[in-house]
């Protein structure tokens, strides 16, 4: 089975073809080698994906014949991703929410804010 259409099929990416651009663009790894999206993949390879700076691994445990639903993709992979990279991902979504704004400062704050730069 392709990589590109394996990712798609078990849910790490949404469509085929973004599967395909992470390859072309050396996201998906095997062996520590780049891979084509037309690269064949079987029972047992191990590869590691790179989505929003966080290096994810797997191990492919089967191969599905059509796209499985989210609660079964673990019959075909396995998460093998060191804790620190989880907790790398954690700490990336903290850091965003804290960034947030609600929503536009009304008149009183912008002049609050504007006078505090100023002084």
């Amino acid at each position: 089975m392709r990589i590109d259409l394996f990712l798609w099929y078990t849910r790490i990416y949404k469509s085929r073809t973004a599967a395909s651009n992470s390859c072309k663009k050396r996201h998906i790894k095997i062996n520590s080698k780049s891979v084509k999206p037309s690269h064949d993949v079987f029972n047992g390879t191990y590869f590691s994906v790179k989505k929003k700076n966080i290096l994810n691994q797997f191990e492919i445990l089967d191969l599905p014949s059509s796209r499985v639903g989210a609660k079964i993709v673990n019959l075909f992979l396995r998460d093998i991703t060191p804790k620190s990279q989880n907790e790398k991902k954690e700490t990336i979504g903290v850091i965003k929410n804290n960034f947030k704004f609600n929503r536009k400062p009304s008149k009183k704050e912008r002049r609050d804010i504007s006078n505090f730069l100023n002084e």
